[in-house]
């Protein structure tokens, strides 16, 4: 299954970059065992092993980072580098939308990159909402502002979406701190995806 990161933080090699690869990566690992229990009760009925798009699930490393697309997100035509990282979200199957939070809500940049979407063109993929901010007073942004945004575009929006505050990840935390243990953060988004990740049914379910 497919996982693509879109960044809305308009500053390069950002902590929201950093934040938002490793949520992925989080979500990724909840997918890898759901999907060796369906391969495995596929392969006792004598089917092949379902494959997600990118013929491997749970991969997360396809990075939209808007911060180096932003001069050209307003031009009449987009360039190459726009049109790329728009068929990269519309051949996503789970989508992981980062932003900082930005005068209570999400940054316009994001914005402008989504309005170059068309009509339901999240329609049945996953879109998991995360927002980075220093005051917990916004924490209800992501589900006011974020998650109605991307419901419109028709992606279906499983609850809670992630709110990471400034105060857990250190300030030089960025894109190459991937092997830097960070305690607080990965047990949030551990803890996170095991509520957002679907999960397989159990060997002791029976279908009626």
């Amino acid at each position: 299954m497919s996982i693509v990161t879109l960044v809305g933080n308009p500053r390069e090699g950002s902590r929201t970059l950093a934040i938002a690869v490793r949520a992925a990566e989080a979500v990724a690992g909840r997918l890898r065992p759901a999907a060796g229990l369906a391969d495995a009760a596929g392969a006792s009925e004598g089917s092949s092993p379902a494959a997600g798009g990118s013929g491997e699930y749970g991969r997360a490393g396809d990075v939209v980072d808007l911060a180096a697309l932003a001069p050209d997100l307003l031009a009449r035509e987009p360039g190459p580098g726009v049109e790329s990282a728009l068929k990269l979200v519309l051949d996503a199957e789970v989508l992981v939308v980062a932003s900082p939070t930005y005068k209570g809500t999400y940054t316009g940049l994001l914005k402008v990159f989504l309005d170059r979407l068309p009509h339901q063109a999240l329609a049945g993929k996953t879109a998991l909402p995360l927002l980075v901010m220093g005051d917990p007073k916004h924490s209800l942004a992501v589900e006011v502002h974020l998650r109605p945004l991307l419901v419109e575009l028709g992606a279906f929006v499983p609850t809670p979406g992630l709110v990471v505050l400034d105060s857990v990840v250190p300030r030089d935390f960025g894109p190459d701190s991937g092997a830097t243990a960070v305690p607080e953060l990965d047990d949030l988004l551990d803890r996170w995806a095991g509520q957002v990740v679907p999960r397989p049914p159990s060997s002791q379910e029976v279908p009626e």
